[in-house]
């Protein structure tokens, strides 16, 4: 289980490739990985991501072993960052590794709605017109409700 929470862009293909090696006792590896997408008035200028170090990992630590002890995970990867962000920009990455590709797909989505919806991170929208912080969405916090 890896935790990483950083300011810097990560490379995707290095990181599913290092997740994915050595795992010969795993039947599936399931990767997502979320981009900042622009508004629909297409309008965002940036994306600012703000957490509390220390507080941001442990409580992803938590979920992460939440996820590898209800499911039969072998393995498992968060990463999340913070800063500015512009459109286009990986802002998280989760894979899950299991025997059986069924564990990995409901990991990995147990594990998105949780940062989408409950992890410590906070964003505010720059775009043209204004500056906005990110409120819940209604459908972000009823995908939890499944779990």
């Amino acid at each position: 289980m890896r935790i990483v929470v950083t300011s810097k862009p990560f490379d995707l293909g290095v990181e599913a490739e290092r997740f994915a090696s050595g795992h010969i006792d795993m039947g599936a590896i399931v990767t997502f990985t979320g981009v900042v997408r622009d508004l629909d008035k297409g309008n965002l200028e940036k994306l600012v991501v703000e957490h509390y170090p220390g507080m941001t990992e442990k409580a992803l630590e938590v979920i992460t072993t939440t996820a590898m002890s209800r499911w039969s995970l072998g393995d498992a990867l968060v990463i999340h960052r913070y800063g500015e962000l512009t459109k286009g920009d990986l802002i998280m990455m989760v894979a899950t590794a299991a025997p059986h590709r069924k564990d990995a797909f409901e990991a990995a989505e147990f594990l998105m709605d949780y940062l989408k919806s409950r992890a410590p991170f906070w964003k505010k929208e720059i775009t043209s017109d204004s500056t906005e912080w990110v409120s819940a969405k209604v459908e972000d916090e009823a995908a939890l409700s499944r779990w």
